[in-house]
């Protein structure tokens, strides 16, 4: 039996007859092709699959798209705007906070929400606040100095996601 739910995604209105255990996560990737939400675990422990919904971020493997009925939701797709990296998506590029790229959208969907809800992080609120986003690849050195660098940006003026902008209002 399918259930209909509409939603904003990266700004635009969706509205689909899913069924009613579909993960949030399934719903963007698979029905909206929305494919830098990453799938890692599947049990809500490494953060690949990160997304910000109504501005807070959130584990998409572990909300049902219904959950997400009349929100806003925001994917790594819709935080750059007219073709300009959001900063925190800016300073993993310049940081190499990367390295085979699969945890990075979760990562910068986390550290972006971060970065609003506490904008002057210090590496120490870094690693205990990002202990939910695993890396297989790297010593999270370039991560952490990412991160700081990006909640700089964006504590400088630069632009964040509708969403987020309106959930901090």
């Amino acid at each position: 039996m399918a259930i209909s739910i509409s939603l904003t995604v990266n700004g635009a209105t969706v509205t689909a007859d899913i069924e009613p255990h579909t993960l949030l996560v399934q719903f963007l990737r698979e029905q909206l092709r929305l494919t830098g939400t990453h799938v890692g675990c599947d049990t809500a422990q490494c953060g690949a699959c990160t997304v910000h919904l109504d501005g807070r971020a959130v584990k998409a493997c572990n909300v049902l798209a219904v959950q997400a009925d009349g929100a806003s939701v925001t994917t790594i797709e819709g935080l750059s705007h007219d073709g300009e990296l959001h900063p925190m998506q800016a300073a993993f590029r310049a940081c190499h906070g990367l390295q085979c790229g699969f945890c990075t959208p979760g990562m910068v969907m986390s550290a972006s929400a971060l970065a609003m809800r506490q904008p002057d992080l210090t590496e120490a609120d870094v690693r205990a606040q990002l202990d939910g986003n695993l890396c297989r690849c790297t010593g999270y050195h370039n991560i952490v100095k990412a991160v700081l660098e990006g909640a700089a940006g964006m504590k400088a003026g630069a632009h964040a996601s509708p969403a987020a902008a309106k959930a901090t209002a």
